[in-house]
């Protein structure tokens, strides 16, 4: 299988010296009405000037001779090279693909739309040019088939599966590495360098985006509560625990009872509680 190699052409201002050269002879034959010298050096005048080629940093010229790779440019300047050549300028610069989100569905089977940022370029152009047809859209193609692989091995988020130990919404850099992982295996036979893969957009499918929004409410909903519940049981653990070491209050187990009804009521309640002053004793 080949492999990009490098070639270091001809100095294009020499060749542009004999250029020069050329077109100046051609017009003294054809003054001094020496046809044959003048055409012959017209000829090879058209022949120097289809060899020139400049190539700009980070860029390269891919350089095939009937149908035969004869190697890549990958210096900067201007160039001369066989005019018998058929030249390809594939770019080195860093490219970014930002793509549209689209609809798949996840592990679970739930529509999501994701979408992703992808930083690539060129390593290799002889894998480039001859290895794919375009690669160009071929980048386009496999990343966009790498995201949807990525999409469907993962659950949206760890609500349903909660065996889950990472979910696309909270898998932060590790979900990220993946998907870079994916797409560069796929892009190597491009010759494509993968420099950054990124999940840039990921929400439910707008069919059910309501009622998973609902849900994520009622499950935040819990969670909060069961903090409160926790914390209230603490504090009245902790209240009676102190009036009965300071004697302050001596409570039987129905006193006690009733107390505690009372502060989680306080406690747990949506809303503030509303205080009734006994002022008789704590038996009437």
């Amino acid at each position: 299988m080949k492999q990009e190699f490098c070639v270091k052409p001809g100095s294009g201002y020499l060749a542009l010296l004999v250029a020069f050269l050329f077109i100046s002879g051609a017009i003294i034959g054809f003054a001094n009405e020496v046809i044959w010298l003048g055409a012959v050096l017209t000829v090879l005048f058209v022949f120097t000037v289809i060899g020139f080629t400049v190539v700009n940093p980070n860029e390269s010229c891919v350089m095939v001779l009937f149908g035969a790779y004869k190697g890549t440019i990958r210096e900067n300047g201007f160039f001369w090279v066989n005019p018998f050549y058929v030249k390809r300028r594939i770019s080195l610069r860093a490219r970014n693909f930002d793509s549209e989100p689209i609809k798949v569905n996840d592990k679970i089977g739930n529509p999501i739309k994701i979408g992703f940022v992808l930083v690539w370029r060129v390593s290799e152009t002889y894998k480039a040019v001859f290895d794919v047809d375009d690669y160009q859209h071929f980048v386009l193609v496999q990343s966009d088939a790498a995201l949807r692989k990525l999409a469907g091995l993962y659950p949206y988020d760890n609500l349903e599966d909660h065996e889950a130990v990472m979910a696309l919404r909270s898998g932060g850099e590790e979900i990220n590495d993946e998907l870079e992982r994916e797409i560069r295996e796929r892009l190597q036979i491009a010759g494509i360098e993968v420099i950054e893969a990124r999940i840039n957009y990921i929400a439910y499918a707008e069919e059910i985006a309501n009622a998973m929004l609902r849900r994520q409410q009622a499950s935040a909903i819990v969670a909060a509560r069961f903090k409160i519940v926790e914390g209230a049981v603490s504090m009245v653990q902790m209240a009676l625990e102190q009036l009965s070491d300071k004697k302050i209050v001596e409570f039987d187990e129905e006193k006690k009872a009733s107390m505690v009804s009372n502060l989680m009521v306080v406690l747990c309640g949506d809303k503030e509680a509303t205080p009734v002053i006994n002022t008789g004793t704590l038996n009437s």
